[in-house]
């Protein structure tokens, strides 16, 4: 997400390097660049032109301020410029009804029905709600099949009825359905089509009037770029919707739909879609999405999820363990399983500042796991729990069960030694110890 754009920014940026001053001729050559990478993201080039005018009044003429270099200054005013671009503030969704209706409004293929999913888990998991999800989608029956996979999928009921033709009569008759069955959210599902056109936006409009949505979500894939933001103008004023949905923005998206969307519709992007899974939903936060193009990441997120996973019960096993020097395989098995909760392993690193930089060209695959998990499982349970009996024919047993060579397994036991080391220090409080001891590792 974004590598290409990150990249082209932070060369122009560093156009500014060892400059004691911001002035016109050496801010006129970066902003050049700035627009050039904004334009090359699928950026309107109009949007594109006003951010960099906007970003050379507030640069041209400030002095560098003592702590800061000029690039780092320039990188700022960008950052904020960026984060104002987006929406500035994270938008809520509004819940205040009884229930409260979400209409889902899009074009075909743009992820619609999937994302339908991942909001109703988001919101029975986070936000501890009972919803309902209503297939619309009259023309399609495949659609209201894959919205039932997806509602068995997440443990949420889905309200259909493939003998009624009229969206705007099941969308009555579920949200009367929700009212007698204690669902607290409905959330529904309408039909799409390949292009905007009269039938399908009168349509919309139709259920819209009919049921006065507390909610009602464009849901736009950012892969089609400037294309997106067209569709969502186009809507918007037919429906006056009140927010968007960026799905697929975890694919190979140049992100111009998510830097301009907001200033074409004046409607903020409220949750975007990072993966296939129905977990794969964040809320879009505008601050924390300019930190990850301009590749500062994105550490509030990374936490974040972090504490989701977290366990206290099972980190207060794990201490007790460590303090005995009784850390396992199958403690770590579990440690590995709390991670890949988090979300991909792309993901994740894009969270980490620099780390973009540093996995440049890797390609990192949500199974990056895969092997370790494949030699551990192929251990016996005495092995899991006392690593130190593996000896050279146990290793390479251990290789032939899972797949791998005596030196892959050896590379593991390595890293879980020095892993489990460093733990132990940091219990103990052994901080130089440990910091002399990473100093080795290199």
């Amino acid at each position: 997400m974004f590598d290409s754009l990150s990249d082209k920014l932070d060369k122009a940026l560093h156009v500014l390097k060892g400059h004691g001053q911001i002035t016109e001729v050496n801010v006129a050559e970066t902003l050049k660049e700035v627009r050039r990478a904004l334009v090359d993201a699928d950026v309107n080039f109009k949007i594109a032109k006003n951010f960099t005018t906007t970003v050379k009044e507030k640069a041209i003429g400030q002095d560098v301020l003592k702590s800061l270099k000029p690039n780092q200054l320039m990188v700022k005013i960008v950052k904020d410029e960026l984060t104002e671009l987006m929406g500035g503030d994270s938008a809520g969704i509004d819940l205040s009804g009884k229930p409260s209706v979400i209409l889902m409004s899009g074009l075909q293929g743009s992820g619609k029905t999937t994302f339908s999913g991942k909001l109703a888990n988001f919101l029975k998991n986070k936000k501890t709600k009972k919803p309902l999800l209503v297939a619309c989608d009259v023309y399609r029956p495949a659609a209201i099949d894959q919205l039932h996979v997806v509602g068995e999928q997440i443990g949420v009921e889905v309200f259909s009825n493939k003998e009624e033709k009229n969206p705007v009569s099941i969308a009555q008759s579920a949200i009367a359905h929700a009212k007698a069955n204690g669902h607290n959210v409905v959330i529904i599902d309408t039909a799409g089509r390949l292009a905007v056109d009269e039938k399908m936006m009168n349509e919309i409009s139709d259920i819209h009037q009919a049921i006065q949505p507390n909610e009602t979500l464009f849901v736009v894939d950012a892969m089609t770029g400037q294309d997106a933001v067209n569709t969502a103008k186009a809507f918007n004023d037919r429906l006056d919707f009140d927010g968007v949905i960026l799905t697929k923005l975890d694919g190979d998206t140049r992100g111009g739909a998510a830097i301009s969307i907001k200033s074409v519709v004046n409607k903020p992007i409220k949750f975007i879609g990072t993966g296939e899974k129905m977990d794969a939903i964040d809320v879009f936060h505008p601050s924390r999405m300019a930190d990850r193009i301009l590749g500062m990441g994105d550490v509030v997120s990374l936490v974040e999820r972090a504490q989701e996973q977290y366990d206290e019960e099972e980190a207060r096993k794990i201490q007790k363990k460590i303090a005995k020097n009784k850390f396992g395989f199958d403690d770590f098995l579990k440690q590995i399983q709390q991670v890949k909760k988090m979300g991909s392993m792309k993901d994740l690193m894009g969270m980490i500042p620099g780390a973009g930089k540093m996995m440049k060209g890797m390609d990192i695959d949500d199974d990056a796991f895969k092997h370790i998990e494949a030699i551990i499982h192929s251990m016996t349970p005495k092995e899991r729990e006392n690593p130190k009996i593996i000896n050279a024919s146990r290793k390479r047993r251990i290789g032939k069960g899972s797949g791998t060579s005596v030196q892959e397994v050896n590379q593991l036991l390595k890293q879980f030694t020095q892993m489990s080391k460093m733990m132990k220090m940091m219990q103990g409080g052994g901080g130089k110890k440990m910091m002399q001891m990473m100093k080795n590792m290199r």
